[in-house]
């Protein structure tokens, strides 16, 4: 029933373009997920929900975790998530902005099916193309370039744009009450083991802290992965959470993201682990973010 209020609610939606006006005046934490696995994942979950379509893009108000909520599914990438980010942000009475989703795993000591919610993000592919020297790649000189780089690729820092103060940063942060919270949550919900046909032989666990990093590509490069870990020690690789925290930010809005691992970013001995898994890894995911939800104080 809800697949048919959604395809009429984006068919009205779709007929002309709408500017942004408030949709609904009630305090919301916006739960965004990027594609249809993690966004069927979150609608299962929802109570009473509300599809609002602006633009071809709806907007479903629910009940998740007991808690007042908007999810809505941003689009794969990092642009389409800054976009969704901002939508939501001018449509909606958001408290705060929480990520649902699935990820490559670049931590070695992380498991498909584990679910990690980093304390900061980065936009890692934000970079200078070097042109090749015979003493090695050089960037030009009027870049800063202070991150390791992968052969021609020199990461920069990401400009938060404002017209009289932009500010550069590399790192993101999550909300330092919603990572405590998710803390609490950890120690409370139980993780699937099978979903999908997939089964896993351990049962995957939730991991609070450390660093995640999004950009425009799917890393599936075992070399490229050991980069990636290295050089910004980071646990998990996606298209979407560092967008949308760059968002929040620049709104000061709230914002965490829950990702759970559907593989190995080319880290495994076989092919890529993707599509076995990320039919378990949005349901963990969507788990972790409920749980989350239910040990949200209330407003």
């Amino acid at each position: 029933m809800l697949r048919l209020l959604l395809a009429f609610a984006l068919a009205l939606g779709a007929a002309a373009p709408v500017r942004a006006q408030p949709l609904d005046a009630v305090p919301r934490i916006a739960v965004m997920s990027a594609f249809a696995p993690e966004w069927q994942a979150l609608l299962a979950a929802a109570e009473n929900p509300q599809v609002h379509a602006v633009n071809g893009k709806s907007f479903v108000t629910a009940r998740l975790g007991g808690k007042d909520v908007v999810l809505l599914m941003s689009g794969i990438s990092m642009v389409n998530a800054a976009m969704s980010a901002q939508q939501v942000l001018d449509r909606f009475a958001v408290t705060a902005i929480v990520f649902s989703g699935i990820a490559g795993g670049v931590d070695p000591a992380r498991n498909i099916g584990d679910v990690v919610v980093s304390e900061r993000w980065a936009e890692y592919l934000e970079s200078v193309f070097a042109r090749e020297t015979p003493s090695g790649y050089a960037p030009p000189p009027f870049f800063p370039t202070p991150y390791p780089n992968f052969g021609m690729i020199h990461p920069i820092d990401t400009e938060v744009g404002r017209d009289l103060a932009p500010e550069t940063r590399f790192w993101f942060p999550a909300d330092a009450a919603l990572l405590a919270v998710a803390r609490q949550a950890a120690e409370r919900v139980e993780l699937e083991t099978c979903a999908g046909g997939a089964c896993l032989a351990a049962r995957p666990r939730v991991r609070v802290g450390g660093n995640g990093v999004s950009g425009t590509a799917f890393v599936d490069n075992a070399a490229f992965r050991e980069y990636v870990f290295a050089s910004f020690q980071a646990e998990v690789v996606d298209k979407e959470s560092a967008a949308v925290a760059h968002v929040a930010y620049a709104n000061g809005v709230p914002f965490v993201a829950f990702r759970s691992l559907s593989d190995l970013a080319g880290g495994g001995a076989h092919a890529n682990e993707m599509d076995a898994f990320m039919a378990l890894a949005a349901v963990n995911s969507v788990k972790a973010v409920t749980a989350f939800l239910r040990e949200m104080p209330n407003p």
